[in-house]
């Protein structure tokens, strides 16, 4: 009886990740006192399993998810209903064409990186050929254009620096950034290797810096950028 009641109080106390690598839950205590937020989710893949958004919106907040997958997409309608979600390749302007190296439906490795695709043990299945949205043209066609988006996360296979280059950070002004970082030179598990030293030089960790945020966090493959009080 002391031993259920035990496992009780600690689940009552312990909250539950969904993400990857329990980012989220760095995320939701950092905005531990902002019942309703906005968040944008580029990469988003699933609706809950290995989610960084769903524990806020669980909370209360919503926002866009973008993903290339139909079928992710359609879950995302059917689950997170008071979220606007978009079906597209994010890309660093409008109409632009990417080759996109193609394994399967519904899966979390399809990517337009070349280099990224090449470095893999596994093979692709194809090369399409696909147009894409720049972020700044979702953002501004849905009802979010005009208020104040508290997080941006995305993991697009190494594509991020891309998608993120041409990005308007002046008028989001978004206070926490999580991004999925990769090291195509590693050839083991990125969790035990990844190196601070080699992230620095990333042109992406640069594009951030440059824009006035710091890194606070890192988790495994992810990392957590604040933006800074000027």
């Amino acid at each position: 009886m002391i031993n259920y009641l035990t496992k009780i109080y600690y689940e009552k106390y312990s909250k539950k990740s969904y993400a990857l690598s329990n980012v989220d839950l760095i995320i939701e205590r950092i905005f531990k006192k902002k019942i309703k937020g906005i968040f944008i989710d580029v990469g988003c893949n699933h609706p809950i399993k290995y989610n960084n958004t769903y524990l806020l919106y669980k909370k209360g907040w919503n926002g866009i998810n973008i993903d290339l997958d139909e079928d992710s997409i359609k879950q995302f309608n059917k689950l997170r209903s008071r979220d606007i979600n978009v079906q597209t390749l994010i890309t660093s302007y409008d109409d632009e064409e990417k080759e996109l190296y193609f394994y399967h439906k519904r899966s979390a490795i399809n990517t337009v990186s070349k280099v990224l695709a090449e470095s893999r043990n596994i093979q692709y299945k194809e090369i399409k050929k696909i147009k894409g949205k720049s972020l700044n043209s979702i953002i501004e066609g849905s009802k979010f254009k005009n208020l104040k988006i508290d997080l941006l996360s995305i993991d697009i296979e190494n594509y991020e620096y891309q998608a993120l280059k041409n990005f308007n950070f002046e008028k989001y002004n978004i206070d926490i950034i999580v991004t999925e970082i990769t090291d195509t030179n590693i050839k083991n598990l990125e969790t035990v290797n990844l190196s601070l030293n080699n992230i620095m030089e990333t042109d992406l960790y640069k594009l951030l810096i440059n824009n006035n945020y710091k890194l606070i966090n890192w988790v495994n493959a992810d990392l957590v950028f604040i933006k800074k009080i000027k």
